[in-house]
């Protein structure tokens, strides 16, 4: 049963991911695009002065600038980032989170209550969503080209990451918390108990974790701000698909209506 699951799960996610690349494309890569051309537009601001220097800076600089454009070719043109690159990513993480939903699922099938494959997958895909994608936007939201420092990906990363993985644990305690309440309290107050208790561990955790602001002056507001409405959306659709596609194809394999044998004559 594990193997169909997984199989079905990662069909689900690739479904999903075909729905976020179409989103992506359609709502994302203009903000992309639109970033890209600030910073090529800041870049050149500020390379301009470095030519008023003398006829000889002037011409040492052209020399190192024909050099740096030799050495910095894209090795992969913006169009294929934006259509195969941006495809194959979005994808591939689509088919790899099915795959790992699948798993999370075949654990969690029966432990949740009197709720059937649909509303499992369904509520899992809720506790996905809120974990990994809601929790960590809100402390470290995703950045268009030209926002951000070079020099602190690494320590930016992991610091988004940490955040992903107190979340998550966070998520998971508070759902085994509930559970074991729920003989005690009630379903309601303890579904209350739990996520208020949810709540306080993220709000401690966000206000510890530091805070990272790389957004360059002059950036455009609106354009931010449309880049990572975007990027929760994409992670939206991708959720949702994943949460009631897989819960369908889940439900065709455990919830089969028996097969009623006719009796022999």
């Amino acid at each position: 049963m594990i193997r169909t699951l997984l199989i079905r799960g990662m069909l689900a996610g690739l479904v999903a991911g075909l729905i976020g690349f179409g989103f992506a494309r359609g709502f994302g890569e203009p903000s992309v695009a639109q970033a890209i051309a600030f910073e090529e537009q800041h870049e050149h601001a500020e390379a301009a002065p470095a030519h008023e220097h003398g006829h000889e800076a002037a011409n040492a600089s052209a020399n190192a600038d024909q050099s740096h454009d030799h050495g910095d070719e894209e090795l992969v043109s913006r169009g294929t980032q934006a259509g195969l690159g941006l495809l194959t990513g979005v994808v591939v993480f689509g088919t790899a989170l099915g795959g790992i939903f699948s798993l999370v699922f075949a654990f969690a099938y029966g432990r949740l209550g009197a709720l059937h494959a649909r509303g499992t997958s369904a509520l899992l895909a809720l506790f996905g969503f809120v974990s990994v994608a809601i929790v960590p936007f809100l402390k470290y939201p995703p950045n268009p080209p030209a926002v951000g420092n070079a020099a602190t990906i690494g320590p930016r990363t992991a610091l988004f990451f940490t955040m992903v993985a107190i979340s998550i644990a966070a998520m998971v305690w508070a759902v085994r918390w509930q559970r074991r309440l729920t003989a005690r309290q009630g379903a309601w107050n303890a579904t209350l108990v739990a996520a208020l208790a949810y709540v306080v561990v993220i709000v401690i955790a966000q206000v510890a974790l530091p805070h990272v602001d790389e957004v360059p002056e002059g950036f455009s507001a609106s354009l931010l701000w449309n880049f990572r409405v975007t990027a929760i959306g994409i992670q939206a659709l991708i959720w949702t698909t994943l949460g009631l596609l897989f819960g369908a194809l889940a439900a065709r394999e455990l919830e089969r209506p028996p097969v009623r044998r006719m009796a022999a004559a």
